[in-house]
């Protein structure tokens, strides 16, 4: 089964994140129209917020994020303060005071910003949003920057949640991505936010690393269980150097084929079960008191830009350069350079720069696509009738999906469809089937495991 696995596995295919995917949206959208769209939303209903930091102190070799280094904090400084501006200026567009159930902090790295400027955004967010009382609120970081000055703060301000990137702990691995962290440093990090209230830690992780080998894979997994955070994403290195010219100091001579990714991918999944992590999703684990874990088991867990989440609200409301977002009538994504970002801002305008509105069909597959990358599984025939489409609807997935129940990577049961265990790694493909916008994309994507 391993040349079936390994001939899917190379597939360039979206991670969907959202249905239609980012390649899609409209440039030039209008800003009245993302206007009316907050205008239109109910001030009764929940909504997540998420906000960008496009700044890191040092750069990572494997990132694909839009960010800048910063050798000097003015420019963070002033993105800090046009964050604020923007934080009012949206909030100044929505029909009320609203409840923010789900709070994220991205990047880049946040934790680039100084304790007193992320505590003045943290108060201007509270100025004009209610929090739910059992809203999380997420920050990501990185343990070579995190201090305990900081770690105390984030502790302070009511952060839930904190993400790290340890990606591998092997040092050759580390010096060939230019992120260099023992694990004692991560420990600390971890240690420091634990002791000032922050419950919830998550670490990502990452395959197909230049000289990353099964052996050193495992053994990472072996040391982030012992710091035990709640939930672990396993990613797979995604090598787009035409998009991250950061990407362009590896040699692709030092990266794994597929048949090494997939074996990594398998080994390290087994092993963080074995660790008492439940698998969930494509790509995530948790321990099974976890909430991601519970959401998961219950049928509940969603899908948005930061991943998998049990955040239910429709809105998601973006800020910051390059942060997506999405209404009920839907996608908006913010200009991507700072400088047009902040000046856009400063004029008073919202910076969005592109954006897509909803049409039906777009709600129906996305629903579909959205329910078989959470749950493994999907009933094709009932979401079509809860959007009222015709019972032959997704006649055009058909031939892609019975191909994979043929390799045996899924069942196909009238309209019930079903990942086996084997296909499960393969799921992006599956959904790829209900992709409408695919066939005629030009977009490049990494492969799909």
């Amino acid at each position: 089964m391993s040349s079936v696995l390994d001939r899917y596995a190379s597939r360039a295919t979206p991670r969907y994140t959202s249905y239609p995917t980012a390649p899609h949206f409209q440039k030039d959208f209008a800003e009245p129209r993302y206007r009316d769209w907050l205008a239109r939303l109910d001030p009764a209903a929940p909504v997540s917020l998420y906000l960008h930091v496009p700044f890191c102190r040092q750069m990572c070799w494997y990132c694909g994020c839009n960010m800048k280094l910063a050798a000097r904090y003015e420019p963070v400084a002033e993105y800090a303060a046009t964050l604020r501006r923007e934080i009012a200026l949206t909030a100044a567009a929505l029909p009320g005071r609203m409840t923010i159930s789900h709070l994220h902090w991205g990047g880049g790295t946040p934790t680039a910003l100084t304790p007193d400027d992320l505590a003045m955004l943290m108060a201007e967010v509270r100025a004009h949003w209610d929090f739910a009382p059992d809203a999380e609120i997420a920050i990501e970081s990185d343990p070579r920057t995190l201090t305990a000055e900081m770690a105390a703060r984030i502790g302070a301000l009511g952060f839930t949640r904190a993400s790290f990137g340890v990606q591998e702990f092997d040092m050759r691995v580390q010096k060939a991505i230019n992120r260099v962290q023992p694990p004692a440093m991560v420990r600390q990090s971890v240690e420091q936010l634990r002791a000032a209230g922050v419950s919830g830690i998550n670490f990502d992780l990452i395959y197909g690393l230049p000289h990353q080998t099964v052996e050193s894979l495992v053994e990472t997994v072996r040391l982030s269980a012992e710091m035990r955070p709640d939930r672990i994403a396993l990613f797979g290195y995604a090598h787009v150097p035409w998009m991250a010219k950061n990407q362009r100091m590896i040699e692709d001579a030092a990266l794994p084929g597929a048949e090494a990714r997939r074996a990594q991918a398998q080994a390290a999944a087994c092993a963080l079960e074995a660790a008492g992590y439940l698998a969930i999703g494509l790509d995530h684990f948790a321990l099974p008191h976890d909430g991601l874990a519970v959401a998961a088991r219950e049928g509940r867990m969603r899908r948005n830009f930061q991943g998998y989440t049990t955040d239910q609200a429709e809105t998601l409301v973006a800020l910051g350069a390059t942060s997506i977002g999405r209404t009920p009538s839907g996608y908006v994504q913010n200009i991507a350079e700072t400088g047009a970002w902040s000046r856009a801002v400063l004029e008073g305008r919202l910076p969005v720069g592109k954006g897509l509105p909803f049409i039906e069909d777009d709600r129906l597959r996305a629903e579909v696509i959205e329910r078989l990358m959470c749950d493994g599984h999907v009933d094709v025939a009932a979401i079509g009738a809860k959007h009222g489409a015709p019972a032959g609807w997704w006649e055009d997935a058909r031939p892609a999906l019975e191909e994979m129940q043929a390799d045996g990577l899924l069942t196909l049961a009238g309209a019930q469809l079903r990942m086996t265990a084997l296909g499960r790694p393969l799921v992006r493909i599956a959904a790829a089937a209900f992709d409408a916008y695919l066939p005629s994309s030009t977009a490049r994507h990494s492969v799909a495991v």
